[in-house]
C-alpha cells in the first residue's frame, strides 16, 4: 500500500500497519496455542492457558487468589491437614515435631474455588535457634494471609503454647477458624468441644489423616475466604513500599534520615545500631513512599547469634513485604562477599533491585588516594556485580543528601519494570524470531523446539516456556538478555521457566 492511497497520511499510516502487525502476532500466538492440544498438559498447564485472554491489552491475569494459613504448635497435624486439602501427599508428614520448618504454599480447590494455602513450622514462645527461626516464618504467614486455621490437638486439649498462639491471632486481626484435629470418630468429638474455652468460637471437629470432617470445615472456610486476596490488594494500593538493605554501617538509617528530613532513627558510628525494621512515610520527587530501614546483615543468617539472629530474621521479613529493595553499598570501602549475598537475597525473593552507592562525597577526583579508589570501585562493580548489571545504579552521599533526588526515577523505573507486561503475541513473535536466528544446540541429536511462550506474571516478569525437551540454562540466560535488550526489563529480575511436554500417542 502506498502512502498516497491511504488517506491517513505516513503517521497514520504507520499507526495502521503497527497495528496490523499486532493482529498477526496475535492471531499466530493463538494458532501456537491451539497446537497445544497435541501435547499431554496437567491440571496446571490447562489453568495457566485459560487465564490468557488475546487482545491488543495483551494477557489479561487472574486477581491474586487468597491465601489461608495454617499454624499450630509442633506435631497438631498441620502437614497432614495440608495434604488432606490438596488431595496428594505434598508437604512431608513425620511422627516427629518440627519437620516442617520453612512456610511452604501449595494451589488448592475447593468447589471449583482455588486458592493458595500455607503450611509453616511449629510455633512456640520463647524459641530459641532454629526454632525460633521456624515461629517467626509463622507469624509471617498470619501476617501475609486472608485466613487463619489454627490446628489443635484435640485429644491433648489446649496448652499454654496453644493460648499463647491464640493471643497471637488476635492480634493479627485475621479471620480464624479453630481446627480439632486427631478426631477420629464420633466417640471422640465431645474431646472437641472443651477447646471453646480458646475463645474463637466453635472448634471444627476434624482428622486430617482420615479425612473426617475436612470437608465441612471448607465448606465453611470459603463462605468467608475473599475472591480476590485483600493481601495483594493492600500491596498494590497505597505508597510502594522500599526496603533499604545492606551492610552494617554503610548509611542506611542515614538515608532514611534525610529522606525524611528529620533524625527518624539513631545514628551512630557503632556498626549495628538498628536491630527492628522501621517504617517511615516520606515524599520523594512529588510522591508518597514507604521506606523501611532495615538492620544490617553482618552474616548468613543461621551462623548469627543473638539480637543479630533475629535482627536478620526481621530484616528478611522485611524485604519479603517490599516491593523494591535499594541496596546500599560504601564506596569507600571494598566491595565484599556480604554485599554480593545481600544483593542476591533480593534476587531469591523477586523484589525489583536498585543499587545506591553511598558516602560518594568522599570520592574526590583531586585526591590521587580516592581517584585510584574510584578507579578500583568501577573494576569491582564489573566483577562481582555483573549479574546485576541490569539494577539502576545511584550515587549519592546519604549524610548531605547529594543526588537523592535521583534515587526516584531509579526506583519508578524499576517499579514500572516490575510490573511489565509483555503481549502474548509479541512475545511468541519475539520467540519466533531469536529461534530462527539462534537455534538451540543438538543434544543427543534432538534439537529441543519452544512450543508456545507466555507471561504468566508480574512482580517479577515470569514467563512459562512450553517445550519438547529441556533448555540449556545457557540458552534461556540467552533468552533473557535478550529480552533485556529488547523491552529493557531495567531494575527487575526476570524468571524463566519451563514445561517440558510430550506429544500424545494416537
Amino acid at each position: 500500500m502506498a502512502d498516497d492511497e491511504y488517506e491517513g497520511g505516513p503517521d497514520q499510516l504507520a499507526e495502521k500497519m503497527e497495528q496490523i502487525d499486532e493482529e498477526l502476532a496475535e492471531q499466530r500466538a493463538e494458532t501456537l496455542r491451539a497446537g497445544l492440544a497435541d501435547y499431554d498438559l496437567d491440571d496446571e498447564d490447562a489453568a495457566l492457558l485459560a487465564g490468557i485472554t488475546m487482545g491488543e491489552d495483551g494477557i489479561m491475569f487472574s486477581p491474586a487468589l487468597p491465601v489461608v494459613a495454617i499454624v499450630g504448635r509442633p506435631n497438631v497435624g498441620k502437614s497432614a491437614l495440608v495434604n488432606r486439602i490438596l488431595g496428594r501427599r505434598e508437604a512431608v508428614v513425620e511422627d516427629t515435631p518440627g519437620v516442617t520448618r520453612d512456610r511452604v504454599t501449595y494451589k488448592a480447590e475447593w468447589a471449583d474455588r482455588r486458592f493458595s494455602i500455607v503450611d509453616t513450622g511449629g510455633w512456640e514462645p520463647d524459641a530459641r535457634g532454629i526454632d525460633r527461626s521456624v515461629a517467626m516464618q509463622a507469624e509471617i504467614a498470619i501476617d501475609l494471609a486472608d485466613m487463619v486455621l489454627f490446628v489443635v490437638d484435640a485429644m491433648v486439649g489446649a496448652t499454654s503454647t496453644d493460648e499463647h498462639v491464640v493471643k497471637l491471632l488476635r492480634k493479627s486481626g485475621k479471620p480464624v477458624f479453630l481446627v480439632a484435629n486427631k478426631i477420629d470418630d464420633a466417640r471422640q468429638e465431645p474431646e472437641a468441644a472443651a477447646l471453646w474455652g480458646l475463645g474463637l468460637g466453635e472448634p471444627y471437629p476434624v482428622s486430617a489423616i482420615h479425612g473426617r470432617g475436612v470437608a465441612d470445615l471448607l465448606d465453611a472456610v470459603l463462605k468467608k475466604l475473599p475472591e480476590v486476596s485483600a493481601v495483594a490488594k493492600q500491596e498494590i494500593g497505597g505508597p510502594r513500599r522500599v526496603a533499604i538493605l545492606g551492610r552494617p554501617n554503610v548509611g542506611k538509617s542515614s538515608l532514611l534520615n534525610k529522606a525524611a528530613g528529620e533524625e527518624r532513627v539513631v545514628v551512630n558510628e557503632l556498626a549495628g545500631t538498628t536491630r527492628d525494621p522501621v517504617d517511615e512515610v516520606v515524599e520523594l520527587g512529588g510522591k508518597m513512599w514507604r521506606l523501611v530501614d532495615t538492620a544490617g546483615i553482618r552474616r548468613r543468617v543461621h551462623m548469627a547469634q543473638g539480637a543479630d539472629f533475629y535482627a536478620s530474621l526481621r530484616t528478611s521479613a522485611a524485604l519479603e513485604k517490599a516491593e523494591v529493595a535499594v541496596v546500599v553499598l560504601d564506596v569507600s570501602e571494598t566491595i565484599s562477599e556480604q554485599d554480593v549475598r545481600i544483593i542476591d537475597l533480593v534476587l531469591e525473593s523477586g523484589r525489583a533491585l536498585v543499587l545506591a552507592f553511598n558516602k560518594w562525597d568522599r570520592l574526590n577526583d583531586t585526591d590521587l588516594e580516592n581517584a585510584d579508589r574510584r578507579r578500583y570501585l568501577e573494576r569491582e562493580i564489573e566483577q562481582d556485580l555483573a549479574h546485576v548489571a541490569w539494577a539502576p545504579r545511584v550515587n549519592i552521599s546519604a549524610k548531605t543528601g547529594r543526588h537523592l533526588d535521583k534515587l526516584v526515577p531509579a526506583l519508578e523505573t524499576a517499579l514500572e519494570n516490575w510490573d511489565r507486561r509483555i503481549p502474548t503475541g509479541k512475545f511468541n513473535a519475539f520467540l519466533a524470531e531469536l529461534v530462527a536466528e539462534h537455534p538451540h544446540p543438538l543434544r543427543g541429536g534432538k534439537q529441543p523446539r519452544i512450543l508456545f511462550g507466555t507471561q504468566a506474571s508480574t512482580r517479577p516478569p515470569t514467563f512459562v516456556l512450553f517445550t519438547t525437551g529441556f533448555l540449556d540454562p545457557g540458552y534461556r540466560r540467552f533468552i533473557q538478555r535478550r529480552l533485556r535488550e529488547i523491552y529493557s526489563f531495567e531494575g527487575t529480575p526476570i524468571v524463566i521457566n519451563m514445561r517440558v511436554r510430550e506429544k500424545r500417542q494416537r
